[in-house]
């Protein structure tokens, strides 16, 4: 690029980043490092492993936020040493890697800017979500299996915990759902954009003639919930099942009834756990998953009364959110924001962080 595109596009960056340090509060989360560090050197904070893992992480995530960003300051205030020695000395592979660097830098800032997004009163908790095959038969448990794996690559690559509470599998192939936690901080924030039906169209490999099939799978998205808010569920309003978890194909995955699975009996709301070996464990996961599940369904029905009041006629965004067509041509579109790819084979690999950004985005500008 030219000199004074360069120049134009740093002091574009300088904007934005000195935007993300105001909205970001770094001197208060310094102060709040050391405050978790000091409960984290407590000696008896492991006695209670709920609130010592909330610390441990939460300290764990604040220092990386501070660590990012001073780096980023750091790589950005060298920036114009770089373009100064390149065109001092004439270098045009200097001038290429200076150059290198500021598309670097610009998404690295882009990406951030979208963090800075996430404001929302539950935008910094965990996510649970529970992926359902819908329409479209075995191609459609395939797909949601497929899903359940695009989202596992995704955590990997940012380094967040997935941990799979109940998985119900399909006769043929596929499943029929899942529910897993990411426990990670603003999980739900980022992911609550993935919250809709996703459309796949594809040579079925379970047809025998080959033939072209469309096939729909259910994304939901919830916060996991803080202790303060849990719900009171009466135990008349429980019906309490328990069975022998079970792998792909039916097959035992152990020799005692261990898995639980709850009907709330007036909203016929059913969440299942199988992912511990204990009967106890299983039902207290079960009974967290059950409460955000209600606390959601409540936040819902107060959000729907309010759009009544206001006559707010609109779909749900979530809804027929992304195409997923594998053939005659490939390429993942997201239908809200228009944001596409023909690299079909990344995204189901889990590379789906320019869909994730321009939804957080997209969702920012309906709001405003």
């Amino acid at each position: 690029m030219t000199p004074l595109e360069a120049q134009e596009r740093m002091a574009s960056l300088a904007t934005t980043l000195s935007s993300i340090e105001t909205v970001l509060n770094l001197p208060a989360m310094r102060e709040a490092i050391v405050d978790l560090e000091a409960q984290a050197s407590a000696p008896d904070l492991w006695d209670d492993q709920d609130r010592a893992q909330q610390v441990t992480s939460r300290l764990s995530f604040v220092q990386g936020e501070v660590r990012r960003v001073e780096n980023l300051r750091r790589r950005f205030d060298d920036l114009p040493i770089l373009y100064e020695l390149a065109d001092d000395e004439g270098d045009a592979d200097a001038l290429a890697d200076a150059d290198k660097e500021l598309e670097s830098m610009q998404a690295a800032i882009d990406e951030l800017e979208v963090r800075t997004l996430l404001s929302g009163e539950y935008d910094s908790r965990e996510a649970l979500i529970t992926i359902r095959a819908e329409a479209g038969g075995v191609d459609a448990a395939d797909w949601a299996e497929m899903l359940l794996r695009m989202y596992s690559r995704y955590c990997e690559r940012h380094n967040w915990s997935l941990e799979v509470y109940e998985t119900s599998y399909a006769e043929e192939a596929g499943i029929k759902s899942a529910t897993f936690a990411v426990k990670a901080p603003y999980a739900y924030g980022t992911l609550s954009v993935e919250q809709g039906t996703h459309r796949l169209v594809r040579i079925s490999p379970f047809d025998n003639q080959g033939r072209r099939q469309t096939s729909f799978a259910g994304v939901e998205v919830i916060p996991v919930i803080a202790q303060a808010e849990s719900i009171d569920i009466p135990e008349d309003d429980l019906r309490v099942d328990v069975y022998r978890s079970s792998g792909p194909g039916g097959q035992g995955v152990n020799t005692t009834d261990s898995a639980v699975r709850l009907t709330h009996i007036p909203t016929g709301v059913v969440v299942s756990c199988q992912n511990e070996r204990s009967q106890l464990q299983n039902r207290a996961t079960a009974m967290a998953v059950l409460q955000a599940k209600l606390l959601e369904r409540r936040r819902q029905e107060d959000r729907a009364k309010m759009d009544a009041l206001k006559g707010d006629s609109t779909g749900s965004w979530g809804n027929q959110m992304r195409s997923y067509v594998l053939h005659p041509y490939q390429m993942v579109k997201d239908l809200r924001t228009e944001e596409e790819t023909g690299n079909t084979a990344a995204v189901l690999d889990g590379e789906i962080d320019a869909f994730i950004e321009a939804g957080i985005r997209w969702r920012k500008q309906q709001s405003a």
